[in-house]
């Protein structure tokens, strides 16, 4: 007879019995050791908040400084007319071309750098280099919209540059600091909003140092200006270069410049502007011109579209350890005077050897800040020099006169962009020679020979075609350099601009562009 409960004990039982003989099994395979299991993990706090409150609250006024002013900061990109022998065609094509027999053909090149905005109705500050014979510029926005600008006024004596946008909205804009009231030591902040480019995305770079030093003449502005061909008439000119640059130990790198540099309450003290490296990427000492300086040069280029520019009318050159003791000076510092100009504003004021040492009742002791504290006056202003003549110490008055040196080009001649240029692309007609060698099966149709870089195309990654047959432009099939142009021709900015390219596997790809 059936005993369900005596049937439950013997299914129990067997079940107990696989279960201990699954266990010997698995012993013995090696399967129960001990598991490897992650682990615990702390998140207690390893020193206290009060111990490292002061650098915890710096880190916090750096995020809150960066949040407050990088809306405010841009990005400028530039194109430029350049004379080129080089089409840019990729290596293993080159030879097809005759490079050297070529005359230099007008190219677009493409740079860039920031800025930052200075008044709610679209004015720009930046650096003259960033402009500097810049036929067409364009503005990048925070959020991502772009502009173009036009070049207010640029000044190469100082590297100071104005640009304008107009848009409809009121913008965000920056604070003016005194450049004058800072300090070597103080803290500041470098920012720019340098990248462009598909691989090299790098807007607001946001990095932090100290004022190093202040007064820095580097001599490149004088440097620039002694080869700039506007001035080959007269290269005494660049002896007007203002150099009185402020040195800090935050990182500054090409496309920084013109920034602004910020002090701790988001004022902006300076504009960055240059490096000191032996590499061409920042090693310790970058350097920016002082926001005293470049607001007065802003107002004279947004006034009168260049710069009413002061002068004593002198020779001068910083006092050496030997001057200070032949004149009896009281310690090394001082501009001493080599000659002056009969004709100039100071003649009848200042001799040759009498040595500058205050201005206004300042005290001054390099060329490059006496020059820096005139540049900020105006032609006609008058200034009490604190001077030492014959072991004494005397005070004359000059009455400041006009540099003649603002009739100077600041904007690149125009000349008309191409489409494909303002596309950044070039392509070359595929002969029998260029077919073989690209591996096409025969000859006919243009190939990507070129992207430049920054461009619309480049942002896109057209330049992963280069070496491709470019067959059709929208529903457009291009079989001639001179379609292309046709084709782009009837494109309107802001359009977008689908690119067909083929493979010499014979595998299509299509790139959508948005046509600048």
């Amino acid at each position: 007879m059936y005993d369900p409960l005596k049937a439950k004990g013997r299914l129990v039982a067997f079940a107990g019995a696989v279960f201990v003989g699954g266990l010997a099994v698995a012993s013995g395979l090696g399967w129960t050791s001990t598991s490897h299991a992650m682990p615990p993990i702390t998140e207690e706090e390893q020193v206290p908040a009060s111990a490292v409150q002061p650098a915890l609250d710096l880190s916090e006024a750096f995020t809150n400084l960066a949040d407050a002013v990088t809306p405010a900061v841009v990005r400028i990109e530039t194109r430029r007319t350049v004379q080129s022998r080089n089409r840019q065609v990729p290596e293993q094509f080159r030879r097809f071309f005759d490079e050297e027999s070529e005359d230099p053909q007008p190219r677009n090149a493409i740079a860039g750098g920031s800025g930052f905005i200075v008044s709610t109705d679209g004015y720009i500050l930046t650096n003259n280099h960033v402009v500097e014979g810049a036929n067409d510029v364009r503005v990048y926005f925070p959020d991502r919209r772009y502009f173009q600008a036009r070049v207010v006024g640029a000044d190469p004596f100082t590297d100071v540059a104005v640009i304008k946008v107009d848009v409809e909205e009121e913008l965000p804009v920056m604070s003016f600091g005194d450049s004058d009231d800072i300090n070597v030591g103080e803290w500041i902040l470098a920012i720019g909003n340098p990248g462009f480019g598909a691989s090299t995305q790098l807007d607001f770079t946001v990095t932090a140092g100290i004022i190093s030093a202040r007064g820095r003449g580097l001599r490149l502005l004088q440097n620039d200006i002694f080869r700039d061909p506007r001035f080959a008439d007269d290269p005494s000119v660049s002896g007007y270069a203002i150099e009185d640059f402020i040195q800090t130990d935050a990182v500054i790198n090409p496309g920084n410049s013109g920034g602004p540099m910020v002090n701790l309450q988001g004022h902006v003290v300076g504009i960055n502007s240059a490096i000191a490296s032996t590499t061409g990427v920042y090693q310790g000492y970058g350097f920016a011109i002082p926001i005293n300086l470049a607001r007065r040069i802003m107002e004279d280029l947004v006034e009168y579209g260049y710069v009413k520019r002061p002068r004593i009318g002198v020779q001068i050159q910083d006092v050496a350890a030997e001057d200070a003791e032949a004149y009896g000076l009281p310690s090394v510092s001082g501009i001493l005077v080599q000659s002056v100009d009969e004709t100039g504003p100071s003649a009848g004021a200042l001799r040759a050897e009498d040595v500058i040492r205050g201005l206004d009742g300042q005290p001054v002791g390099y060329v490059s800040e006496l020059q820096a504290e005139i540049a900020e006056r105006r032609p006609g202003d008058s200034v009490e020099l604190t001077i030492y003549r014959n072991r004494r110490e005397m005070n004359v008055d000059v009455r400041l006169g006009e540099a003649p040196i603002n009739n100077f080009s600041t904007v690149a001649s125009e000349r008309p962009v191409l489409a494909e240029e303002r596309l950044g692309i070039q392509v070359e007609m595929i002969d029998a020679d260029l077919a073989r060698e690209a591996g096409f099966g025969e000859a006919g149709g243009v190939l990507l020979t070129n992207v430049a870089r920054g461009s619309a195309a480049e942002r896109r990654n057209v330049g992963g075609f280069l070496g491709q047959k470019l067959s059709k432009v929208n529903e457009a099939r291009i079989d001639s350099p001179q379609d292309l142009r046709r084709v782009l021709d009837a494109v309107e900015p802001g359009e977008i601009i689908s690119l067909h390219f083929v493979d010499r596997t014979g595998a299509e790809r299509v790139v959508n562009v948005r046509m600048p």
